[in-house]
């Protein structure tokens, strides 16, 4: 526990301290965006995903280096190893997306931005082989607990099919459930800290270790990306929340906890299916500082805490991570 405790706070202080100097190299290098809920359209750096990896290998390297010099832990180092693999992948995948801009704003989704990012057929596609660690090393087990389904053995189906089934839907997912100043970060939270503190009654060190330095790098970033944001995480971020979440569940063992976990991502997937992926989460910004859904219909979870009633950016988002704290509370209930 000790060791576990230094190597958070490894993490935490890692993004705590290179976030002014990342935020000055990305706005120096035109790797920005655009806030796009304020009146004034802010530019600023966008892609804190370098960030938060630096806070997860730090701590994670700093552990693995205890256990291997000075006090042996029980740990599946390959385990470990293939999960930092896979995050690394798609956080660099989401790092593409995110340097893809122009000089001059872009219509994008009906809104201007000057980041142009991959094409909706690219991101599935790029992020597939982030699974191929996972994969070669077995990860997790052919038998998964299911809400209100039970216990189900997959046999090969669970590397050949679940595994890179699970890494890119749930990173693309993440990447949908977005937009609002702090909501990923907010959401990557709350989620981490759940699954670390459920892996670790378990025993899991490995995925306890990766949500608990993801957690508290989001923790250090938040305070840069809380309204009104000083830097956007970009799909770098969300991508790598995604990615990490997805590692966890699988080298975990816990696909019924992380299911329920996972519920506002799953909606706001389905939601999005409905506009066949084309609608954005952003709301329309009116005189009073209040967001209004953009559409008739409801198309992300953010549309229907607008519809609700006029909310502020800040507002939006706390509805959103108490929304997902409800979810973690069911998963520690019914799991």
């Amino acid at each position: 526990m000790i060791t576990m405790v230094f190597a958070i706070l490894v993490s935490f202080f890692t993004v705590l301290f290179i976030t002014p100097s990342i935020k000055k190299f990305l706005e120096r290098s035109g790797i920005v965006g655009v806030d796009q809920q304020k009146k004034d359209r802010t530019t600023m750096a966008a892609s804190a995903g370098i960030l938060v990896i630096c806070g997860i290998l730090f701590g994670g390297f700093f552990f693995l280096g205890i256990h291997t010099f000075l006090i042996h832990i029980s740990l599946n180092t390959s385990y470990l190893l293939a999960a930092y693999c896979s995050i690394l992948i798609i956080t660099f995948v989401g790092f593409l997306d995110d340097i893809n801009v122009s000089k001059a704003p872009k219509k994008n989704k009906g809104i201007a931005d000057i980041r142009i990012g991959l094409k909706q057929w690219q991101k599935p596609l790029l992020t597939l082989p982030a699974a191929i660690p996972l994969m070669a090393i077995m990860a997790g087990t052919k038998t998964m607990d299911f809400p209100f389904l039970g216990t189900i053995d997959f046999g090969m189906l669970y590397p050949l099919i679940i595994v890179p089934t699970a890494v890119v839907v749930i990173s693309n997912a993440a990447n949908m459930l977005a937009g609002m100043n702090g909501l990923e970060a907010g959401l990557g939270i709350v989620s981490t800290f759940s699954l670390g503190l459920y892996t670790m009654m378990l025993g899991r060190l490995e995925a306890s270790l990766i949500a608990f330095t993801l957690c508290f790098s989001l923790l250090a970033f938040i305070k840069w990306n809380w309204c009104p944001a000083k830097f956007l995480p970009g799909d770098s971020l969300t991508y790598l929340i995604g990615a990490s979440l997805a590692s966890i569940i699988i080298i975990g063992n816990i696909e019924k906890f992380g299911l329920i976990v996972l519920t506002p991502w799953i909606i706001e997937a389905f939601l999005k299916l409905r506009s066949k992926f084309r609608a954005r989460s952003l709301g329309d910004l009116q005189n009073d500082g209040t967001l209004s859904a953009p559409y008739k219909k409801t198309y992300s979870l953010t549309h229907l805490v607008m519809k609700i009633k006029p909310m502020k950016e800040w507002q939006v988002t706390a509805t959103l991570i108490s929304f997902e704290v409800i979810f973690c509370v069911l998963a520690f209930v019914f799991a």
